[in-house]
């Protein structure tokens, strides 16, 4: 139980302090909490937060930032709520209908095979494998930028994640994935084991613990995002695909193996997901292929004896 304060940002500083939560995710919070909540809330006795005042403080957030928006309201609603647990308030004044909820804001289309073809071949070598582990094996970005050589089995063909790299505030913070569930073996297909020789002998320093994605100046530091953005803008334009982000690469590998035959369990091991609700969504994305295997099946039937005669 936190100590009873009757001033909110005490007891929301006290609350985020107490929290485990992975540093980037604390950090985020930090930064909700002193952009959005704090400013209205943070000098206000507890008791005195009630559910007029979170709707009106709610209706005069940016809304052309529904996402952040969503994510300051599930803040203040989560805080609010440890308050209840810790009797210092009798309910959560935070009851907007839907406001911890949003809609994706863009449409993901993943990188068909040709276009994912074109985005690797663009990209200069040391970095084409990058390319490859994300889209195939559906890694974080953060994943793949912290493998090392001994994460790769060539043998068993299987990529170990065990932790993953991420850049707050320009610090450099090294920590396992973002659940339990992303802590995996992903199997690699076999087309890509001679560009990940190739890449291990080229590239990669021969100690196991060595990065598969180093900085080009220091062996011993990740590649920096921004070195990888910059060539990746040049492959995405030459692929005709000015949309597509680095982590829409992760979204292309789900949606493949959802092709593939995957069955959410098998999208929610293969990607790290500790719910199901992510998985289905590649899942639908490969049902809106249902009109080509359709149109594949009857080539099929009137190539052979089961078509109509």
């Amino acid at each position: 139980m936190l100590r009873s304060t009757s001033e909110f940002g005490e007891y929301a500083r006290l609350w985020l302090e107490n929290r485990d939560l992975k540093p980037r995710t604390r950090y985020l919070y930090g930064r909700l909490l002193e952009r959005f909540i704090l400013p209205t809330f943070g000098q206000m006795s507890m008791r005195d937060i009630t559910p007029p005042v979170v709707r009106v403080w709610h209706s005069q957030l940016e809304l052309d930032h529904p996402t952040q928006r969503s994510h300051a309201y599930s803040l203040l609603r989560a805080i609010l709520a440890t308050a209840v647990a810790d009797e210092i308030i009798d309910a959560n004044p935070c009851r907007v209908r839907g406001a911890g909820s949003t809609s994706r804001a863009r449409r993901v289309e993943p990188a068909s095979l040709s276009e994912l073809e074109v985005l690797v071949r663009t990209m200069p070598e040391r970095y084409q494998a990058l390319v490859l582990l994300a889209a195939w094996c559906g890694l974080r970005f953060g994943e793949v930028t912290e493998l090392r050589r001994h994460d790769i089995d060539l043998n068993a063909e299987v990529v170990q994640v065990r932790r993953g790299v991420v850049r707050i505030a320009g610090e450099v913070t090294v920590g396992t994935p973002k659940s339990q569930a992303g802590i995996r073996g992903v199997a690699i297909p076999p087309h890509l084991i001679p560009a990940l020789v190739d890449h291990l002998e080229q590239h990669v320093e021969p100690q196991p613990d060595a990065l598969v994605f180093a900085s080009v100046g220091n062996p011993q530091a990740q590649v920096h995002p921004n070195t990888i953005y910059r060539h990746w803008y040049r492959a995405r334009d030459a692929a005709g695909r000015p949309d597509l982000r680095i982590h829409d690469l992760r979204h292309t590998g789900a949606v493949l193996a959802a092709q593939a035959g995957a069955t959410l369990a098998e999208l929610m091991a293969r990607l790290g997901h500790s719910t199901p609700q992510a998985a289905l969504r590649y899942q639908h994305a490969a049902r809106g292929r249902d009109s080509e295997i359709a149109g594949a099946l009857s080539r099929m039937a009137q190539g052979g004896t089961g078509g109509p005669t």
